[in-house]
């Protein structure tokens, strides 16, 4: 009797043992799988903090459990934001790889100063940006980014640019460096881009201060 009870400890012990290793295991194989260092990458250091103190609020189970998603939302709640990519390194590193949109112009709403992005997005303005064009009006940042793309399929370069003139008919002025202001038409924009950058460029050409292109096929000068 007393033999049996013996086998009976030596099983429950090496049952307890077995147990404890499995845990041990598994637990080890969470630990070591667990996100440990967090890389960002493309953005200044402030940056980098802000979003790594957010992301580290989350969460975050094992690496390849990891919900991107979550932090997806963290990544685009910053209006600096124009892409990123996260790469998974194992056994235990997040590398986040982000690309900064460009500054385009800078525009009043609300008697705030905000830049546009070309993301679309308007950012807080916190940076030295004096050689940003001047947005006047209220267009939305989707008309905006319109007009630039056409800019940049004419002749024109956007640096030669200093402010944007935007009126309710959704029609375009364009002051240039030089103070000639460019009126535009609603239509066929990258053409009468081209018109005016081929007028300034004849060399007979003093004392102009406007180009209207209003009118189609004319080019108004006063």
């Amino acid at each position: 009797m007393h033999q049996r009870t013996s086998k009976k400890i030596i099983i429950y012990f090496l049952l307890f043992i077995s147990l404890c290793t499995v845990s041990n295991i598994e637990l080890n194989k969470k630990n070591f799988l667990k996100i440990k260092k967090i890389n960002i990458f493309g953005i200044n250091n402030i940056e980098v903090l802000n979003i790594k103190n957010k992301i580290n609020t989350l969460n975050l189970n094992n690496i390849i459990s990891l919900n991107k998603n979550e932090i997806s939302n963290v990544i685009n709640s910053y209006s600096i934001v124009e892409n990123y990519k996260i790469f998974k390194k194992y056994p235990s590193t997040l590398n986040i790889e982000i690309i900064k949109t460009n500054f385009l112009a800078k525009i009043n709403y609300d008697g705030k100063t905000y830049i546009v992005g070309s993301n679309g997005r308007l950012i807080n303005e916190k940076f030295n940006n004096d050689h940003l064009p001047y947005i006047f009006g209220n267009p939305e940042t989707k008309e905006f980014l319109k007009l630039k793309k056409k800019i940049d399929l004419s002749k024109f370069s956007y640096d030669q640019i200093k402010n944007f003139y935007f009126y309710p008919s959704k029609r375009w002025d364009l002051e240039l460096k030089d103070g000639i202001r460019v009126k535009l038409s609603n239509l066929n924009i990258v053409k009468s881009l081209n018109q005016s950058f081929e007028f300034l460029n004849l060399k007979n050409l003093r004392d102009i201060k406007i180009i209207d292109l209003r009118v189609k096929n004319q080019i108004i000068i006063k």
